[in-house]
């Protein structure tokens, strides 16, 4: 019954304190309550002695009854709190992957690429909100989810990119456009694109440029991570003669920064250079609260009252105590 109870009017429960001062009246005044008779032996009433020293039940019961009243003054009642949630601001974002094979490289642990999946899959998961698309490029790009609000799809998409479904090569304008093209119709109130590349524009037929101005164009803003740590990196160089995997060796970290810079700058976004995998963390967190989706709540209150059955209690506790009164203590009182 009083399960994640909670009270209306707590400060009735002051009146609490009146009942130590009715104790020691009664305790006062219960001498005088009595009638004294002064006789020979006392043989004749042993049951009139047994309900002498029940008496003090009749005021306990009273107290057990004022003690109810009291709480239900206090107007117990549980609280049901339903919620309703509204998005008034939906985000559609697209994120667009290098997967040349630089992104093989071993300066972020295990590789930029598993470590970008890692980072970017948690990212996801926080937008809960928000539609999202992913496009990966390397020499060419291509449309690997196009935007959705079903997480469980992305995340499955992700994991599946790996190196080798696309021509080497690093193609950001291509990347670029590709992405504006999943977002030029989209009718959510902000448009985002989240670049990453390791290298520099140096495969594709569209411009970066050209496909910045035409982010501008649709107003989509342009988040663009370059990933690689500053000086060299293990990255692979060539193939084994097994034809099938990779030696590595050292290679200067060449990142166009200026170039993403200016996409970013032109698009009304931000760059930002990812040099480790705490760095690239720390700037996905960051982006995720740059690009906040608004929520309306609505909260819908039901309240039920729990005073009644110690209102019947009382009443209950007060008609057993007159009872006793006019029938088994009437001779006493």
């Amino acid at each position: 019954m009083f399960d994640n109870i909670e009270f209306a009017n707590p400060q009735f429960f002051w009146l609490f304190l009146l009942l130590p001062l009715a104790i020691l009246w009664y305790i006062l005044t219960r001498k005088k309550q009595l009638a004294s008779l002064t006789i020979s032996t006392l043989k004749g009433f042993n049951g009139s002695r047994i309900l002498s020293k029940l008496k003090p039940l009749l005021f306990a019961l009273r107290l057990l009854a004022l003690s109810a009243i009291i709480t239900a003054l206090a107007r117990p009642q549980t609280e049901d709190i339903s919620t309703r949630t509204k998005t008034t601001k939906g985000i559609d974002i697209v994120m667009a992957i290098d997967v040349s094979s630089s992104m093989l490289a071993q300066d972020l642990k295990p590789n930029r690429l598993a470590a970008l999946k890692e980072v970017a899959a948690n990212f996801i998961k926080k937008r809960p909100n928000d539609r999202i698309g992913l496009v990966a490029y390397a020499g060419e790009s291509y449309t690997k989810t196009p935007i959705t609000s079903d997480k469980s799809i992305v995340l499955g998409a992700l994991r599946e990119i790996t190196y080798g479904q696309l021509e080497d090569g690093t193609a950001i304008g291509m990347g670029l456009a590709t992405s504006v093209n999943r977002l030029k119709e989209s009718k959510a109130i902000s448009k985002v694109i989240i670049l990453l590349t390791d290298g520099v524009n140096n495969s594709g037929f569209i411009e970066p440029q050209t496909a910045a101005d035409l982010a501008v164009e649709y107003d989509i803003k342009t988040y663009t991570i370059g990933l690689g740590t500053n000086g060299n990196a293990l990255t692979p160089i060539a193939y084994k003669r097994d034809g099938k995997t990779f030696q590595y060796g050292m290679r200067q970290v060449e990142i166009d920064e200026q170039l993403l810079q200016d996409i970013a700058d032109v698009t009304g976004g931000q760059y930002f250079r990812a040099t480790n995998n705490d760095k690239l963390e720390e700037i996905y967190d960051e982006i995720n609260k740059l690009e906040k989706t608004e929520i309306e709540e609505f909260k819908y209150y039901k309240y039920e009252e729990k005073f009644r059955p110690l209102v019947f209690l009382a009443g209950f506790l007060l008609l057993i105590e007159w009872g006793l009164r006019a029938t088994l203590f009437k001779s006493f009182i």
